[in-house]
């Protein structure tokens, strides 16, 4: 996962697969045992799949879930983040990638997964309004200071935090991701209502805490006493 990276004040995004990484993690120390026994192993490094297959849905799902109870979505800093959403299918092609040019991916190993169509964190809420014929004008986005509050239950990282696949386009002809966020999210929201929607439950409590904390202008009590 692409999560492994470690970037510092002077990495530039997109993080290219030279970026330092936890070496602590799996697939850091497998691909370097690959290396070591001389397997003819090419990874890949993902990041925030959605879609077919896919079998996590905190990432989409966390702004839906108070798009439909119209609630406060408490996003960190001032939400100009930005970050990557790739669909699954478009990894199922960059995956194989290489068996169109083996020689090449066995001789970069490692590559990065992941759509070049970025958005920032706000661009992904009014979206996801958009989607479930929410009018911008009711969208209420609490930026927060994440020095006070921390991650809390934001799916995404506190700062920008994206790949690319400038290197597979480079070296395995890859022509980048075909699908659009914004076009799946009109059928993603028919999934999230079949998976529960506003009927599921979901924890809410540290959102009312920054949402108080922040001295918001909104009322927080009536807001969130039925939930």
């Amino acid at each position: 996962s692409a999560g492994m990276y470690k970037p510092n004040e002077s990495t530039v995004f997109p993080m290219a697969e030279s970026t330092p990484i936890k070496e602590s993690a799996g697939q850091a120390q497998l691909e370097a045992y690959a290396v070591e026994i001389g397997l003819p192993l090419v990874s890949f490094r993902p990041q925030y799949i959605y879609g077919p297959k896919s079998n996590k849905h905190d990432y989409i799902d966390w702004y839906f879930d108070r798009l439909v109870r119209e609630l406060p979505l408490p996003i960190p800093e001032d939400g100009t983040q930005k970050v990557s959403l790739t669909n699954s299918e478009d990894v199922a092609e960059l995956l194989a990638a290489p068996l169109e040019n083996e020689s090449a991916a066995i001789e970069q190993r490692i590559f990065n997964c992941g759509t070049d169509q970025l958005y920032t964190y706000d661009e992904v809420a009014y979206m996801c309004a958009e989607a479930a014929g929410i009018p911008k004008d009711k969208v209420m986005i609490e930026h927060y200071d994440s020095e006070l509050f921390g991650k809390a239950y934001f799916p995404f990282r506190l700062t920008n935090f994206y790949v690319a696949p400038d290197m597979a386009k480079a070296k395995l002809g890859y022509g980048g991701a075909k699908k659009s966020l914004k076009d799946d999210l009109k059928w993603y929201y028919e999934g999230f209502l079949a998976r529960g929607g506003s009927d599921k439950y979901i924890e809410l409590i540290k959102d009312w805490e920054i949402v108080v904390g922040s001295k918001t202008s909104l009322n927080p009590g009536s807001i969130y006493d039925k939930w």
